[in-house]
């Protein structure tokens, strides 16, 4: 976003679009690599929605949430990426004020549910594999969907009141440009609700997860009989096998988001001379919502299957809800 500044006389940075410097040909395919990644994570995210919401087999706690991460990685294909994509081939914001708050928003709402699902998807698998029985008994597909709502709810407000506070939806923008104001106070509480409390969490509690999981593979291990105790470590192994995926999902997120927080602390909005490493920081955590679908394909058998359902058009039949997909 190298965009040319001038000081007004009322403290506003007066943009100009700078002309484009690239031929027609980039140009094209600049926009059409944009349209194919935002286009890949919507149809990717459709898929895990569609596959998670239709198959009842797969209303479990765990695939709820993954259903939630789902659905706000869909928002950023469908509103975040067209919009910031756009903004970094042009150079320059041209979409007006309104959608620039739309994007501020979006931005901020998906970021913080996308964090906070994937701390619930944590303490999910710490209270699976901890705590068996409470788990099977209290932590029902009701449950999580009440977490769920009243995490979205909760990023709602709490992404309204930050940016409202600081005038975010006010009409005093620059031409040209569409940065988030946040003040000093505002932007340590984000850092702690959004990135800080929650990873520190995340880390945690994966790191207890496998611990437990190397417990549970050594007892396996020294089991010599197979009597009545099979079902159970059948079920050990379930639980360990899901631990071990989501960690590899969290292990992805975390790499995502990293540069982008790192970015967001140590380049400033006021340092043109950084706005590459910024651009490429918050494009490397957008693709995060792209490369989910990809790890649930590769890795997860539920989601082969139901994909295989889905394009064989075998979920318009009869009772397909019902159709065996584990």
């Amino acid at each position: 976003m190298n965009l040319t500044a001038m000081n007004l006389s009322d403290g506003c940075q007066e943009f100009f679009c700078p002309e484009r410097s690239v031929s027609v040909s980039v140009y094209v395919i600049l926009y059409v690599a944009a349209a194919a990644v935002a286009l890949l994570t919507v149809c990717g995210n459709l898929l895990v929605i569609i596959s998670v919401s239709h198959f009842k087999q797969l209303h479990t706690p765990a695939n709820i949430l993954i259903l939630s991460l789902a659905v706000s990685d869909l928002l950023v294909g469908v509103f975040v990426m067209p919009l910031y994509l756009s903004w970094l081939i042009e150079s320059c914001w041209t979409s007006g004020t309104v959608m620039c708050s739309f994007l501020k928003f979006a931005n901020f709402q998906a970021t913080s549910v996308s964090v906070h699902t994937v701390t619930l998807i944590a303490v999910d698998r710490f209270l699976a594999l901890s705590y068996p029985f409470f788990y099977s008994e209290k932590i029902s597909p009701t449950v999580i969907c009440i977490a769920t709502l009243f995490n979205w709810l909760f990023s709602l407000l709490y992404n309204f009141t930050l940016l409202f506070i600081n005038g975010n939806f006010t009409d005093a923008m620059c031409p040209g440009e569409c940065v988030s104001f946040v003040d000093e106070i505002s932007s340590l509480i984000d850092l702690l609700v959004v990135f800080l409390m929650p990873c520190t969490l995340i880390i945690i509690l994966y790191t207890r997860v496998f611990v437990i999981a190397k417990k549970h593979v050594t007892a396996i291990r020294a089991l010599q009989v197979h009597n009545s105790t099979s079902k159970n470590r059948v079920s050990d192994k379930s639980e360990r096998k899901a631990a071990m995926l989501l960690g590899i999902l969290v292990f992805v997120f975390l790499l995502c988001l990293l540069p982008y927080y790192i970015c967001s602390l140590v380049v400033s909005y006021s340092n043109a001379d950084m706005f590459f490493v910024r651009d490429v920081a918050v494009i490397c955590f957008f693709l995060n919502s792209t490369v989910n679908p990809i790890i649930y394909a590769l890795f997860y058998p539920w989601f082969q299957k139901s994909l295989k359902l889905i394009f064989t058009f075998k979920v318009f039949n009869k009772d397909s809800c019902l159709m065996n997909v584990l």
